[in-house]
């Protein structure tokens, strides 16, 4: 069981760096649409699994197709949104991120008590179903391309509020700025005319005038990963996702041994707490903009990513005091609401942890965050596999008390990276400035500068 969940992230790992590149090459809806049907699928082989195989055929290939949650979202988000209000539609999709991760079980365990494990399964399939059919017909390309100029290659989602005039109050324009403000606006929709219907729902939406090669793509994608926003987010979200993998892997098999004795319905629901901790947690990252708004203040009227950092080291001291709380209570044998309360903090510090560090990536290198993710996603699943498939062999060797210590010493140990990124941050990005506006410069996007230096 532990090696088909490591085959599952193994498999988000890989299709991150297959599906994002095509995203860029071919447009974001036949990326949507095929990962759903890949999902589907999955979903069948699931349901008809009987041997180890299917086991870890079927997570491999669900891994695969999911993989798009995890970066091409931002992509989309980027397409249609302004730089002012991707924050908060980055908190709508993890709300509903871990609204999944924590509830989806909970569900699946009254499934498997009323009508069979399989049936969770044929259960997701019928939701994947309507969410296959609700993409085909109401999603529309959020890729945009000007078709009036084939050498325009930079696309709708690097125009942002820099690019557009300044908004002019309507009772106190004179003619002249009058007469501006439409020439602007008509200026702006010669440039980005609004593309037909069948434009919108074509299958595929390529750049005029040619992209570069798929595997250039790809390798550029992965090589992200050397500018240090990008390997800080990384580590971040790869040390979530790995102690994270460890809970969940020992939750659902020591929680069903004494003294805890819990049937598939009580292992369902010891993901409440974590969920909670988690909406806690979004709503205190909230309190991220704020605390911008006054270092900014304080720094004079300069706004640095880096102050996004200073609620990080909440959540870098919480998140491993949750992982050791639950996993020394569980091994004690002690009530059952002791390592619900280590979950919850495991949550909540997670939800501050991975809200401060993607915010920081976009505010770091916004003009290629779909790309940036990829790195982020490839190197986080990458992580979780390794610890998941060497997680009962280190069991075995170490016992489960002393892996639970070995495991929040390395968790502070990561999360705490947060403080050299606090000091020396900026230095680093003014560093690695030049060749982040070079790879600009080969992705056919703009480098405003302040956003690298």
């Amino acid at each position: 069981m532990n090696n088909s969940f490591a085959a599952n992230v193994a498999g988000l790992a890989i299709g991150c760096i297959i599906m994002v590149p095509l995203a860029v090459k071919f447009g974001r809806r036949p990326v949507y649409i095929a990962s759903t049907a890949i999902q589907l699928a999955a979903c069948i082989w699931s349901a008809r699994t009987y041997t180890t195989g299917d086991l870890i055929g079927s997570n491999v290939v669900s891994g695969v197709g999911g993989a798009i949650s995890e970066s091409i979202v931002q992509m989309t988000i980027a397409d249609l949104f302004f730089v002012h209000q991707r924050a908060r539609m980055n908190s709508a999709y993890l709300v509903m991120v871990y609204t999944g991760t924590f509830l989806a079980p909970v569900a699946a365990g009254f499934c498997a008590k009323a009508q069979g494990w399989r049936w969770i399964w044929w259960w997701t399939l019928i939701f994947i179903a309507i969410s296959l059919l609700i993409t085909i017909v109401a999603y529309e390309e959020t890729k945009y391309t000007s078709r009036t100029d084939s050498t325009r290659t930079r696309s709708h989602d690097s125009c942002d509020q820099r690019d557009l005039p300044a908004k002019i109050d309507e009772s106190s324009k004179t003619p002249f700025e009058s007469t501006t403000a439409q020439t602007l606006d008509t200026s702006f929709s010669a440039a980005y005319p609004k593309r037909s219907w069948r434009q919108r729902y074509a299958l595929v939406t390529r750049t005029p005038g040619g992209s570069r090669p798929f595997l250039h793509l790809v390798w550029d994608t992965i090589t992200l990963v050397r500018f240090p926003a990008v390997a800080y987010t990384a580590l971040m979200w790869g040390a979530t996702l790995m102690w994270f993998s460890v809970v969940l892997t020992t939750m659902s098999t020591y929680f069903t041994l004494p003294p805890y004795n819990f049937s598939p319905i009580g292992i369902g629901l010891m993901n409440l707490p974590p969920f909670i901790g988690t909406l806690l947690g979004l709503v205190v990252s909230s309190f991220n903009d704020w605390i911008i708004l006054k270092l900014s203040k304080r720094n004079r009227g300069i706004f640095e990513p880096e102050m996004r950092l200073w609620l990080a080291l909440l959540g870098a001291i919480i998140t491993p005091a949750g992982v050791l709380l639950f996993g020394l209570s569980m091994t004690n044998g002690m009530p059952w609401i002791i390592p619900c309360i280590g979950n919850a903090m495991f949550g909540f510090g997670s939800a501050v942890n991975g809200g401060a560090s993607l915010t920081y990536l976009q505010d770091c290198y916004a003009e290629v965050i779909g790309d940036a993710l990829v790195s982020v996603t490839f190197v986080r699943n990458g992580l979780a596999a390794v610890v998941v498939f060497a997680l009962t062999p280190w069991i075995n060797s170490l016992g489960l008390y002393n892996t639970f210590v070995c495991a929040s010493v390395l968790a502070w140990a990561v999360y705490l990276l947060t403080l050299p990124m606090l000091i020396w941050g900026r230095k680093w990005r003014v560093l690695t400035a030049a060749s982040y506006r070079q790879h600009l410069a080969r992705s056919g996007k703009h480098a405003p500068g302040t956003t690298a230096s």
